[in-house]
C-alpha cells in the first residue's frame, strides 16, 4: 500500500524515515536537507515528509519515494544532492542507495519487490512507514477512527467481545490469552469506575516492537485503547509506557492531544454517551513492571513488584477497581478486526493462534529489523527467506524466542510452526515478540548465562524461588563459564529450574529458567565440553580461551604489541613476539591487527600451546608482497 498524503494525490513525497535507529543515523538532518535541496531547486510538485520505523533497521536511514515506491537504503546527507538532482529533477533513481539483496546481490528498487517487505502481512504495522505519525489527517485517510465510530454508533458492548472472541485474537503481550474473554470478565463486573490499560513497558533486550508501533502510529494503539475501554465500560485509561522511549512518549502525548481536538476522545466522544480521558504514565524501567499486578502498583505510586492472584484485576486491579490490561500490539489489532471483521482475521494464522504476530528480529541475521509475519510460518522462513540468512557464511546454530524468558531452538527446529502452542511444546514460548539469531560462534552457555544475569537482576525479590533460586543457577552457569563446573552442576540447574518455574508468583520467575533448561535440552554437550574437557567449543568464555602467537608465522611486525591495551605482548623488530597470559585479558585485539598474510596469532580453548617464553629472532621466511 502506497503512501500518499491526504489531498495531494497528484504530487511525488519522498518519505523518510524518523523512526529511533534511522534518528540515530541522523534522518532528522537528512529530512531538513532535502527539504532546503528541493526548495532551491525550484521542484514543484514534491513534498518532503517522514514517517515513523519502516522495520528495516538495518538497512536505515530509509528513504521512500511515492508514488512508485522507489527505496532508498543508508541514506546520508551527502547523498541527498544526488537523490534531489538526478531522482527528483532529471527522473534517474540513484542504483547505488537500492537494496542489495543478501543472497542473489541484486539490486532492487521497489519496496515491495524486497522480500524482507513482500513475505510479511501487515496488520499490526499497516501504517507504520507510510502516514506521519505525527499527524492525526493521515490516519484517518487510511481509514482511521473508522471502527471507532462504528462501535459507538452500531455495535453494544457485548457485540464487540463477541466479534473479538470470534476472531481468535490472543494477547501479545506473552501470555497469549484470549483478548474476548479477558474483556468479558472485566465487562462482567458490575462497577462504577473501571480503568483500561495499555502495557507498553517493553523490557526485553534487544526488543523494539511496542516502541515502533507507537513511534509510528500512535493513533492506532489509542484507536484500540478507546474501543476497548468503550467495551468494559472503563472512563479512564493509562499507557504506560517506558521513559526510556522518549520519542514513543512524545507522538503519544501529541496523539492525544489531536484525538482529544478531533473528537475522538474527552467527553461525549463522537456525539455518544461514552466518554474517555487517557493519560499517559512513564515507567522508570523495571523489567518485572510488563507484569500487569506490578504495572498497576507502579501507576499508584508504588514499588513495582507482583501481587498474588486472585483477585484478578479484572474485579480487583487499579486503585481496587476493576481493569483490563492489554498490550500494544493486542490494542493496534483491534481496530483492523472491528473494520474487516472477525472472520477475515480468523482465516489468517493456525487453528488456535489466529493472526499475526510481529518480531524484533535480531542477532546473527542479514536483514535484522522489524517484520510482521502470519503465525504458523516457520521459523527456517523468517530467518532465511524474511532475514536474509546468517551473515558471513556461518552456520546456524540457534534461535531464541520470546525474549530473555524464551528458550533456545537448534536447527532442528527451523520448520517449527511458529505460534503458541508449537513455542512452548518446544521450551520456548511466543513471548512479546524478541528473536535472537545465533550462529556457530555462539557459546550456548554463555547465552544462558547472559539471559538469566539479565531476569536475575530484575527480579523485584518478593518470592523465594526467584530471588534466590535465579541466584543460585547464575552463580552455576558463571562457575562453568570460569572453567570451575563439576558434572553434577547440569543436574542441579535442570532440578533448580524446574522449581523456580513451579514456585515463582509471576510470569519473570514462572520463565526465567528456560534459556538454561533449553540450552541443556539442545546443546548438553556444550556444558560437558565447559566441564569436563575445560574448553569453550565457541571460543567465547574468557577464562577458558588463550591467544598465542605462531614462532614459525610471526615476522615481529610490532602491530599486536602496539595495538595490545594492556602491554601484554613483548617483542621487537624481527623478533617473535610473545604473549605474557598473566597479564592478557582476552580481548582479541591482537588476533583482529595481526596482518591476514602472517595469520600469526591464534585463539585455542582447552589447551596450551608450546610457545617460546621470551622473543626470539624471527626464522621464518618473511611473506612476499603481492604484485602490482
Amino acid at each position: 500500500m502506497t503512501a500518499v498524503k491526504p489531498g495531494k494525490k497528484d504530487r511525488r513525497t519522498v518519505f523518510v524515515c524518523q523512526g529511533t535507529g534511522c534518528v540515530s543515523g541522523k534522518s532528522l538532518e537528512i529530512t531538513e536537507a532535502l527539504a532546503r535541496a528541493v526548495k532551491e531547486q525550484g521542484l514543484d510538485g514534491i513534498d518532503i515528509d517522514f514517517t515513523g520505523c519502516h522495520g528495516f533497521c538495518e538497512q536505515g536511514p530509509v528513504a521512500i519515494i511515492e508514488p512508485e515506491g522507489t527505496f532508498y537504503t543508508h541514506v546520508t546527507i551527502n547523498d541527498v544532492p544526488e537523490i534531489v538532482t538526478s531522482h527528483l529533477r532529471d527522473g534517474k533513481p540513484v542504483e547505488r542507495l537500492f537494496y542489495k539483496d543478501p543472497v542473489s546481490g541484486q539490486a532492487i528498487p521497489l519496496y515491495k519487490d524486497i522480500k524482507f517487505y513482500s513475505m510479511q502481512q501487515r496488520i499490526i504495522l499497516r501504517n507504520c512507514g507510510h502516514i506521519n505519525p505525527e499527524r492525526i489527517e493521515d490516519y484517518v485517510a487510511r481509514g482511521g477512527y473508522e471502527a471507532l465510530k462504528k462501535v459507538l454508533k452500531e455495535m453494544t458492548p457485548q457485540q464487540v467481545i463477541d466479534s473479538l472472541k470470534a476472531s481468535g485474537l490472543r494477547g501479545r503481550g506473552g501470555a497469549g490469552f484470549s483478548t474476548g474473554q479477558k474483556w468479558q470478565f472485566c465487562y462482567d463486573v458490575k462497577a462504577e469506575q473501571k480503568y483500561m490499560i495499555c502495557n507498553a513497558d517493553e523490557g526485553d533486550p534487544g526488543a523494539f516492537m511496542d516502541r515502533s508501533t507507537m513511534e509510528g502510529d500512535p493513533h492506532t494503539v489509542l484507536e484500540g485503547l478507546t474501543i476497548a475501554a468503550y467495551t468494559i465500560g472503563a472512563s479512564e485509561g493509562y499507557i504506560y509506557i517506558r521513559a526510556e522511549y522518549p520519542l514513543a512518549v512524545k507522538r503519544v502525548r501529541l496523539a492525544i492531544k489531536q484525538a482529544e481536538k478531533a473528537g475522538y476522545l474527552g467527553k461525549n466522544i463522537l456525539g455518544s454517551n461514552f466518554s474517555l480521558n487517557i493519560h499517559v504514565k512513564e515507567g522508570a524501567g523495571a523489567f518485572v513492571c510488563g507484569e500487569e499486578t506490578a504495572l498497576m502498583a507502579s501507576i499508584e505510586g508504588k514499588r513495582g513488584m507482583p501481587r498474588s492472584r486472585p483477585p484478578f484485576p479484572a474485579t480487583s486491579g487499579l486503585w481496587g477497581k476493576p481493569t483490563t490490561i492489554n498490550n500494544v500490539k493486542s490494542l493496534a489489532t483491534v481496530p483492523v478486526i472491528i473494520s474487516r471483521g472477525a472472520d477475515w482475521y480468523a482465516g489468517i494464522g493456525t487453528e488456535k493462534s489466529k493472526g499475526t504476530c510481529v518480531f524484533a528480529l535480531t542477532g546473527k541475521i542479514a536483514n535484522s529489523g522489524l517484520i510482521e509475519v502470519p503465525m504458523g510460518i516457520k521459523l527456517r522462513e523468517i530467518i532465511y527467506e524474511i532475514g536474509g540468512g546468517i551473515p558471513g557464511g556461518k552456520k546456524f546454530k540457534a534461535v531464541q524466542t520470546g525474549g530473555p524468558s524464551g528458550g533456545c531452538l537448534p536447527e532442528a527446529y527451523l520448520d517449527r510452526s511458529v505460534d503458541y502452542e508449537s513455542l512452548t511444546e518446544a521450551g520456548s514460548m511466543m513471548g512479546s515478540g524478541g528473536m535472537v539469531v545465533m550462529d556457530e560462534d555462539t557459546c550456548m552457555v554463555d547465552v544462558a548465562r547472559y539471559f538469566l544475569s539479565f531476569t536475575q537482576s530484575e527480579s523485584c525479590g518478593k518470592c523465594v524461588p526467584c530471588r534466590v533460586g535465579t541466584k543460585q543457577m547464575l552463580d552455576i552457569l558463571e562457575r562453568i563459564c570460569r572453567g570451575e563446573g563439576v558434572i553434577d552442576d547440569i543436574t542441579t540447574l535442570e532440578t533448580l529450574g524446574n522449581q523456580i518455574k513451579a514456585g515463582s508468583l509471576c510470569a519473570l520467575g514462572q520463565t526465567a529458567p528456560n534459556p538454561v533448561l533449553t540450552t541443556l535440552r539442545y546443546f548438553k554437550d556444550e556444558y560437558k565440553a565447559h566441564i569436563e574437557e575445560k574448553r569453550c567449543p565457541a571460543g567465547v568464555c574468557t577464562k577458558l580461551i588463550s591467544y598465542y602467537i605462531l614462532p614459525d608465522k610471526c615476522q615481529g611486525c610490532g602491530i599486536c604489541a602496539r595495538e595490545c591495551p594492556v602491554q601484554a605482548i613483548a617483542g621487537g623488530k624481527r623478533l617473535v613476539h610473545v604473549i605474557d597470559q598473566d597479564k592478557c585479558v582476552k580481548c582479541g585485539t591482537c588476533l583482529e591487527v595481526c596482518p591476514a598474510r602472517f595469520g600469526a596469532v591464534v585463539k585455542v580453548s582447552g589447551e596450551t600451546l608450546e610457545v617460546p617464553k621470551e622473543p626470539v629472532p624471527v626464522t621464518a621466511e618473511k611473506p612476499k608482497a603481492a604484485a602490482t
